[in-house]
């Protein structure tokens, strides 16, 4: 497996901004197999109806490009997955944070999940509540919003407040847990026909989200982890972390504080200041530093969506979702530091080859991406 699934640097965050969008609400979810299934069966015509149509109007001397087939084909693709959400729209969200493997077109539809899918709609959210606390949201709050704040790939947020506390409330999606293992299996061949992209490259990617979505579907897990890596960094400067409430919450919904702060498309169009910039990337900095060498565990699902970040204070950033916590291996972490000691960002030849054992540089790198690799990291 590449050292780097699931461990993506907090500095990858810069190149992931899509427009914001706001898709209608979902009324319904396909949960069984069979649903899920046919969801993706009808996927697969309507991209084989892009691809006669593609070829129909070269062959009548009508303009259509290699371009205009993909972004056709990432659209109808990524709205199965908006709508089956779980496990495969993970990985969608997943290739997306990595640009060099997908075409342009299916990296710019997939990174929309990283900040907004298409929400449950009301009804679905109270029977959410209903199922785990028998009681509806507004009988549980002071007050709730039924609109969803946030939507991603296995939940959604809303806001609600309770004895005088603004709160999120996180719900994850029917049917999720369940069907992860079934979806991987649906959606393997997707990767390997559609976005064509070969088997090696898909199966880490497949393994690490199976893996990971198990945990993530257990809210139970995400709020103990929440709270251990709150309390472990509590000292560190300029971080703030939510407040979790364990008798709100359940194996299927999350509540913790509400907290301020821009996603990082919208904070960096506020223009903050070199300082503000400055002190938050170093706070982002002894975050990860701190969890890679002391706790030996990292916060692994660092995407824009799961960052707040303000001006106040010099900057701070809020950090948000501990549903994928990866525990690092010794061998793992003598890698990274070994890869950051000074004697090998002076020896090229043994960065080289560490970057290689890290999955970096790969032997289908052009010349001038292996020097783009090196060269940054010997800035």
């Amino acid at each position: 497996m590449p050292l780097y699934t699931g461990l993506i640097s907090p500095l990858s965050l810069i190149d992931y901004m899509s427009a914001d969008k706001t898709p209608a609400p979902l009324s319904s979810l396909p949960t069984s197999k069979v649903a899920r299934a046919a969801r993706f069966a009808k996927t697969g015509l309507n991209v084989g109806a892009n691809y006669v149509k593609h070829y129909a109007k070269r062959a009548v001397g009508a303009e259509s490009t290699a371009q205009d087939l993909h972004e056709a084909n990432a659209a109808e693709l990524y709205g199965a997955l908006s709508e089956m959400k779980g496990s495969v729209l993970k990985v969608a969200q997943m290739l997306a944070m990595e640009k060099n493997i997908l075409p342009a077109a299916y990296a710019e539809q997939f990174a929309q999940a990283q900040y907004q899918t298409p929400p449950l709609s009301g009804p679905l959210v109270v029977k959410a509540f209903r199922d785990a606390f028998g009681k509806s949201p507004f009988e549980l709050f002071e007050a709730f919003d039924p609109a969803a704040r946030q939507a991603a790939s296995i939940g959604q947020v809303h806001w609600a407040r309770k004895d005088g506390r603004e709160l999120a409330v996180k719900v994850q999606y029917p049917g999720v847990a369940a069907s992860i293992r079934s979806d991987i299996r649906l959606v393997k061949p997707v990767a390997l026909r559609i976005l064509g992209l070969d088997e090696a490259t898909v199966r880490p990617y497949l393994e690490e989200v199976e893996t990971r979505l198990l945990e993530e579907t257990d809210y139970t897990l995400e709020l103990q982890r929440g709270q251990h890596i709150a309390q472990a960094c509590a000292h560190l400067p300029h971080l703030e972390f939510p407040q979790y409430y364990p008798k709100l919450s359940a194996a299927r919904i999350l509540t913790m504080d509400w907290l301020p702060g821009q996603h990082l498309r919208e904070f960096l169009a506020t223009d903050p200041t070199q300082a503000v910039r400055n002190q938050l990337g170093q706070a982002l900095w002894d975050f990860y530093h701190f969890q890679l060498h002391t706790l030996r565990q990292v916060h692994a699902d660092p995407h824009p969506g799961n960052f707040l970040l303000r001006a106040e204070h010099g900057g701070t950033v809020a950090v948000l979702d501990f549903g994928c916590v990866k525990q690092i291996p010794a061998d793992v972490h003598r890698l990274f530091t070994d890869l950051l000691s000074p004697a090998t960002l002076q020896d090229e030849a043994r960065l080289t080859a560490l970057l290689t054992q890290a999955g970096v540089l790969r032997p289908d790198d052009t010349p001038a991406r292996r020097a783009f690799y090196l060269r940054t990291m010997q800035a």
